[in-house]
């Protein structure tokens, strides 16, 4: 079995075929997958989503690429649904200093809150960190106290164990499958299995087979057996491993 550590599935994307997506997804061994939100006003969607199936579990939280819509209250209405829902985790949360027009200090105040909640209430993190690698280690390191997974790593060897020291996990998904991803292969293939969480981002960052569509869950055995081959592993070896990690981590019953 499979978990998709991080999928947004309450996605507009999947309306037209949600059933028939996590069918797939099931049939291919992903039974369950971590969902987590961009923003206040996709909270109670992702929700409802989140109830169709036992196999989906939520995570509550403010992405920096939707800062325009992210308002200072948000950061209380989030301390009020971690309260009521108990998630998995917070997030999406994190920093982007890629995209243009993004204010860093706006980012860093929304980044700090939900780092500070979800230690108050003992749960992991869920970070997107773009070009800002060094800017979320300095934050853990601040705040402390903290557990999570950065995913869809795309930083260096040394950031990578800056972040395993600190106890954080690093998602691998379909950036790992195009060849010319000599860094991020060389990666996956030597890191620690221990520190390793597999996903797809659905519907983003298709893997090499799909380049340019919608990507989905079911689409992780990719990523599992890109990365079984550069380590030269079982899949099955693999999908184990990073499916304890994900337990341990989300706090998911085993399976």
């Amino acid at each position: 079995m499979l978990v998709d550590s991080h999928s947004h599935f309450d996605a507009p994307e999947f309306d037209p075929d949600r059933e028939a997506a996590l069918a797939r997804a099931r049939a291919a061994g992903v039974t369950r997958q971590i969902v987590p939100a961009v923003a206040a006003n996709s909270w109670s969607r992702l929700r409802d989503v989140c109830t169709r199936d036992r196999g989906l579990f939520p995570a509550y939280g403010l992405h920096p690429m939707y800062l325009a819509e992210h308002q200072p209250a948000h950061l209380g209405e989030l301390r009020q649904w971690i309260e009521r829902e108990r998630p998995v985790a917070v997030g999406e949360c994190g920093l982007d200093f890629f995209v243009e027009g993004l204010d860093a200090d706006d980012q860093q105040r929304y980044f700090d809150g939900q780092l500070h909640l979800a230690r108050e209430f003992d749960l992991p993190v869920i970070v997107h960190a773009r070009r800002a690698v060094d800017a979320v280690i300095a934050s853990f390191k601040r705040v402390g106290g903290l557990r999570g997974v950065v995913h869809s790593f795309s930083g260096s060897p040394e950031q990578a164990r800056q972040l395993w020291q600190l106890g954080f996990l690093i998602g691998l998904g379909g950036p790992v499958t195009y060849e010319r991803a000599n860094r991020l292969r060389t990666l996956a293939r030597t890191m620690p299995l221990d520190f390793l969480l597999l996903e797809t981002d659905a519907p983003d960052q298709p893997d090499a087979g799909i380049r340019g569509q919608r990507n989905e869950p079911s689409r992780l055995t990719v990523v599992r057996d890109v990365i079984a081959d550069l380590r030269r592993a079982s899949p099955d070896d693999l999908a184990a491993a990073t499916t304890r990690n994900a337990e341990r981590l989300f706090g998911l019953p085993a399976q």
